[in-house]
């Protein structure tokens, strides 16, 4: 008699990252060669770095027509507006392809109360909106927007703080814990994001004391593990061991990083050993390991995957395949800058995927140090803006072809 195998069926690659059809459904063809010619210019890193002072010098100096040129180029191409009512189409664009808008207030505080007040309201502002909105399904913030980024340095580093500075402290908690009351009120997901290794420790402290008070049926507050740093996983897992242990859920957002050059630079400067992986393989190689623990433990594990890396993203739905989760489990994000990566953000949410975009917005003027950040970063990584532009230009003589 013959037998039937019982050997479970080979894994197939749930998604394609390379059409373009569905990556660039909501641009037009002019909107496609303005992104084209943008990218292109990006590519040049002395043109980057030239053109950014330029551009600052004129700001600063209120040169006519800087801002309107700015806003209509690069503003506009990684921002959704300068207010969150600017933002509106933008959110409302995104959700017609079933992308979600995460607002994110990319103004630098001054680093006084009243800038840290007016940084707590907008944030409160985001919340509110995402409770009303389905398309906008977190808030997020940094902690240097609430309070001051010596006093977190401070903490770390274990030395007492003075009355004044303990007030300050407590100030900026209370600002903090305002922002994970009405999140959790309002059953909105907040992430915290990662910032510099000297007083990142204080930021997980923190977090983890929202967690503690906030996830108790789910996960409302995310904090965010920068993977080029070596130790990462090891502090993700030491964290979900006391998530599980304190009976809450551990909201979990993974990055590969925003900081190296500054990290490299303090470290050497301070004597220290630099906090950051030997190579990108490693950081490839941590931050993959990292989607498998959060995938294995998803039961008490809330995660998202904010990454422009393919590979990485492909390894997530496959993992989800693995362990039977479907592309719609609420657990499992995905996440983006807008602006990049459309071939990554629209192919996972067509095929059914939570998928969401970082919407930076602000003051031109003040979101300038954000959009200069960016271009330096696409300049950076290898191959950024030339695996941006030649998407754009496939797609372009796609519907050459097809017309």
């Amino acid at each position: 008699m013959a037998t039937t195998s019982t050997a479970p069926a080979p894994l197939v690659a749930p998604i394609s990252f390379e059409d373009t059809r569905i990556a660039f459904e909501s641009k037009s063809d002019t909107d496609l060669r303005k992104m084209y010619a943008l990218f292109a210019a990006m590519n040049n890193g002395s043109l980057v770095k030239a053109g950014g002072g330029l551009m600052q010098s004129a700001l600063k100096f209120n040169f006519p027509g800087t801002k309107f040129l700015i806003k209509h180029s690069i503003f506009k191409q990684f921002c959704g507006g300068e207010t969150i009512k600017e933002c509106e189409p933008v959110i409302a664009e995104l959700g017609r392809y079933h992308i979600g808008t995460i607002l994110d207030y990319s103004v630098e505080g001054t680093g006084n109360d009243r800038s840290f007040d007016r940084t707590r309201d907008e944030i409160l502002a985001t919340i509110a909106l995402a409770a009303t909105t389905p398309n906008v399904p977190f808030s997020v913030f940094k902690v240097t927007g609430l309070m001051p980024t010596p006093l977190l340095e401070k903490v770390q580093a274990g030395a007492a703080l003075t009355p004044d500075e303990q007030t300050t402290f407590e100030r900026g908690r209370q600002r903090l814990d305002a922002l994970c009351a009405s999140a959790h009120q309002h059953g909105v997901r907040l992430f915290v994001d990662a910032e510099e290794s000297w007083f990142q420790q204080t930021i997980d402290d923190l977090a983890e004391d929202m967690m503690r008070r906030y996830n108790q049926e789910r996960a409302i507050v995310w904090n965010t593990y920068q993977l080029y740093r070596h130790d990462r996983l090891e502090a993700l897992q030491a964290a979900h061991d006391r998530a599980a242990q304190g009976s809450y859920y551990l909201g979990v957002k993974l990055v590969r990083g925003a900081y190296m050059e500054k990290e490299a630079r303090v470290a050497q400067q301070r004597g220290h050993a630099t906090p950051i992986n030997p190579t990108k393989q490693a950081t490839d190689d941590l931050y993959n390991e990292s989607l498998r623990y959060c995938v294995q433990h998803i039961d008490r594990i809330s995660l998202c995957a904010g990454t422009h890396n393919e590979a990485s993203s492909l390894l997530l739905t496959q993992l989800m395949q693995e362990a039977g989760l479907a592309p719609g489990d609420e657990r499992v994000w995905f996440a983006q800058l807008y602006g990049m990566s459309d071939n990554l953000s629209y192919n996972l949410a067509h095929a059914g995927y939570h998928t969401a975009k970082y919407v930076p917005y602000g003051p031109v003027e003040a979101v300038m140090p954000y959009l200069l950040r960016r271009a330096n970063e696409n300049t950076a990584i290898a191959g950024q803006s030339s695996r941006e532009f030649l998407l754009i230009q496939k797609e372009l003589r796609r519907r050459q072809g097809r017309a």
